[in-house]
């Protein structure tokens, strides 16, 4: 290994003559060592180029060659975030450091200056490299479909990025001037809680990535409500700082990532994946249209299917209980059916009968309490359809026929009308 690396360094030294020799018979004597300088320097980036290249397509030809996607995720992850040219550079960089020498042995005074701008170099791959590596497991658990992960895993990869940028640059400007690393660090002392201000949203951004992937709260793609700023949409992206929200007009919000953890937060995402939506809606109705069913209004109803079993045994049942009582032939006295009670139970059975509602989940028909503008009557279920069209549809449909049906009722739906002052 000795005896290639001495004959590798004798073959560039005899290059390095040979261009030497060139530009000092070619050149003007006022330009002969700025050119040969100059040209060296292009030979030298020459060399380390052609070396990156040659080994950048040796890497990716192995890697296309011999590994698989399903076998050997995590290397496949590697090469898709491109650490494998980051290896290229950084060897193509050293190799570059080896022959410096041997291209300027004639020109020594620029050592100091080359090896400064290669260290240089070098940190700024090492950097690419460790920024990849972090981007190399998001792409693993990208594979592995973990999502709640990934979140946790952008939070600290940016907060890493952050301050390995930071830590970068101090080894960078330490390259440059030649000064130690814990002497920039001692004189940024000063200036600590200035930076503990500047990275707060950084360190709060960093705390709700880990709260949220370990909760397994939220992740990107699921569907919330954020009432604080009146938002419903689909989650983009959570970063660091902001998290990116899809609405459903198809314009983008964004919001403080920090927000995620000290705000309400609703996630209807769930009422996606089992494929139900609640219908929480009331009909008002005008108490004056309440009245109890004689006879002539009982025989009617009657011939209306959803109520007629109940009001033939609630019927029975009233018989029962008015027998021998004084004024039975007075309505108001004993139990006694309502216009409002039947049609209660008849946009009960009716919501039953109905093949888009979820009768595994709750299902009612109640009273809510009364306003001045009348007695609503609530609609509480669930669709077996959560997809936003159909369920406006199942929803409109059902309040359709329940609107006009009261009428068969003698019931009045209130309508509120403002009038102009």
């Amino acid at each position: 290994m000795e005896k290639e690396l001495r004959h590798t360094k004798d073959i560039l030294q005899k290059i390095s003559d040979q261009l030497h020799v060139f530009i000092r018979e070619n050149f003007p004597d006022g330009w002969i060592l700025i050119s040969q300088i100059l040209g060296k320097f292009i030979l030298l980036a020459l060399i380390v180029y052609a070396i990156d290249l040659l080994l950048k397509f040796l890497i990716n030809a192995l890697f296309n060659l011999f590994v698989s996607e399903e076998k050997y995720p995590l290397l496949i992850s590697l090469h898709k975030s491109r650490i494998t040219n980051s290896v290229a550079h950084l060897f193509a960089l050293l190799f570059g450091s080896y022959a410096l020498h041997s291209v300027f042995w004639r020109h020594p005074k620029s050592f100091d200056f080359l090896e400064t701008i290669i260290d240089l170099m070098v940190v700024f791959v090492i950097a690419g490299m460790a920024f990849r590596f972090l981007k190399a497991i998001e792409y693993y658990y990208l594979y592995k479909k973990d999502y709640y992960r990934i979140v946790a895993l952008r939070a600290i990869s940016q907060s890493v990025r952050i301050f390995g940028i930071f830590i970068f640059s101090v080894i960078a400007i330490s390259v440059i001037f030649k000064i130690s690393s814990a002497t920039i660090l001692g004189s940024l002392g000063a200036i600590t809680a200035v930076l503990v201000l500047v990275f707060r949203d950084t360190i709060l951004g960093f705390v709700t990535g880990i709260h949220v992937a370990t909760s397994r709260n939220l992740k990107a793609g699921d569907w919330i409500g954020i009432p604080k700023y009146n938002l419903e949409g689909t989650i983009e992206d959570i970063n660091l700082l902001t998290t990116k929200i899809l609405n459903f007009d198809k314009t983008i919000s964004t919001i403080p990532t920090y927000d995620l953890l000290s705000t309400e937060i609703k996630n209807l995402q769930v009422m996606s994946e089992t494929n139900t939506r609640r219908i929480k809606r009331s009909i008002v109705f005008n108490i004056n249209s309440f009245q109890f069913i004689d006879d002539g209004f009982l025989d009617k109803l009657k011939k209306i299917n959803l109520v007629r079993d109940y009001l033939v045994k609630k019927q029975a049942e009233i018989k029962g209980k008015k027998s021998g009582m004084d004024n039975d032939g007075y309505i108001i006295n004993g139990e006694q059916l309502t216009n409002i009670g039947v049609f209660r139970i008849y946009a009960l059975n009716y919501l039953k009968q109905n093949p888009n509602i979820d009768q595994n989940g709750t299902l009612m028909v109640r009273q809510l309490e009364i306003t001045p503008n009348g007695m609503p009557l609530e609609i509480y279920c669930f669709t077996n359809d959560s997809i936003w069209e159909n369920y406006e549809e199942i929803q409109a449909d059902i309040f359709d026929h329940l609107l006009v049906a009261a009428k068969e009722f003698d019931l009045e739906v209130m309508q509120i009308s403002l009038k102009a002052k």
